[in-house]
């Protein structure tokens, strides 16, 4: 058992902090509400090789893994960036085109995913199919050698930044006539397809958009895979690196948040001249959520080695819990940090309550911790399904 980054993790690691330091957090923050984009941050990522640290270096990434993404995530919001579509286009997007993908789907999106000129986002969630996916009603149906694509999606994140949109949807089985899943790389500028921007009440600069697939006419190989069978793994495929890639955020967030906080609480005097971080009352809350950010760490470090390591139902365990544990340490460490610095904390100067509405979002998606709970009784409890 290593706890230790290998000299290549940290040198990633390290040059990663160093970029989102030099961007900070009053730069994320000045982007999400003049409604702009992460642009800037994005592009010089992609430059120097973060955003494709999983992708095959035969595609211009870095060769390595999701523990290298993780890292990725996780620094860029202990700077103050959680970037979002971190796990949106290299964690989702790249992996399940890397695994299950055609050679030709490959070389079209991976260069472009690795050094950020292309964006994918991806759209499964439904407003009626909610968190069972059994019940997806978008439907793909053969119209010669095309698909026709039809149906809604919501909550959908960046559309309104990338070019392509994987969407899961359902196919007639010819040889059953049972629904699957297969899923398909859509043009975002594709005839039929429209999108409407949702207003959230969250701090981002990406937005969230629902979509209308109206009669979408895709040509074949816009199918993920050369059957319907590669639909099943290849949904399957980037739900482990969603909820790692999304526990690092968290993680990082609430590092961000106990740094802010504690460099307040260190350094704030009152009555006798002693620093409020000095007092119980004020600095154990914050050891607290210190030691559950830490927690939740080794568990995504636990989860992204297992995946790498192809183990892939141990990965969903532990992938689970690390979403979970991080969604939780998140939210506290905000919180915290807010009551720690008192009125300061609700200022945009402060830079903490900017981040309360994306930690609250972080224990409901992109999976609930009441599903987690339940997907943990069933599978590590042996309890019976309760849904």
């Amino acid at each position: 058992m290593n706890f230790d980054l290998t000299p290549e993790q940290d040198q990633l690691r390290d040059a990663v902090r160093a970029l989102g330091r030099r961007y900070g957090h009053s730069y994320f923050v000045e982007k999400a509400k003049s409604g702009e984009h992460t642009t800037e941050l994005w592009s010089e990522a992609g430059r120097l090789g973060y955003l494709g640290v999983n992708i095959p270096t035969e595609y211009g990434g870095g060769g390595g893994g999701i523990t290298e993404l993780a890292l990725v995530c996780e620094e860029l919001a202990a700077a103050g960036c959680p970037l979002l579509l971190l796990v949106v286009s290299p964690a989702i997007a790249a992996t399940v085109i890397n695994k299950h993908g055609t050679d030709e789907q490959r070389k079209r999106h991976l260069p472009g995913l690795a050094d950020g000129t292309q964006k994918i986002v991806f759209a499964i969630t439904e407003p009626e199919a909610g968190s069972n996916f059994h019940r997806l009603g978008t439907v793909a149906r053969r119209d010669g050698d095309d698909w026709l694509l039809s149906g809604r999606k919501c909550y959908i994140s960046g559309v309104d930044e990338a070019q392509y949109v994987l969407v899961v949807a359902r196919t007639e089985d010819e040889a059953s006539g049972k629904l699957k899943p297969a899923l398909f790389i859509v043009p975002t500028d594709a005839p039929g397809l429209t999108r409407s921007k949702l207003d959230m009440e969250i701090l981002s600069p990406e937005n969230q958009f629902l979509l209308y697939l109206d009669d979408v006419r895709l040509p074949a190989d816009a199918l993920v895979g050369e059957s319907l069978d590669a639909g099943l793994p290849a949904l399957f495929a980037g739900l482990n690196p969603e909820r790692i890639t999304v526990a690092a955020m968290g993680a990082g967030t609430g590092r961000y948040a106990i740094e802010r906080a504690s460099e307040y609480t260190a350094t704030r005097k009152v009555w006798g001249g002693r620093s409020i971080g000095s007092h119980q009352g004020v600095a154990h809350p914050l050891a607290h959520a210190a030691v559950q950010v830490e927690l939740a760490r080794l568990m995504i470090h636990k989860a992204a080695t297992l995946y790498d390591a192809g183990r892939d139902l141990e990965a969903g365990i532990s992938g689970n819990m690390a979403k979970y544990a991080a969604g939780e340490a998140a939210a506290l460490a905000v919180d915290t940090a807010v009551q720690a610095l008192g009125g300061a904390g609700m200022t945009t100067e402060y830079g903490v309550a900017t981040l309360l509405g994306a930690v609250r979002a972080g224990r409901i998606a992109p999976v609930s911790r009441e599903m987690i709970l339940n997907f943990v009784a069933q599978h590590v409890l042996g309890q019976d399904k309760s849904y």
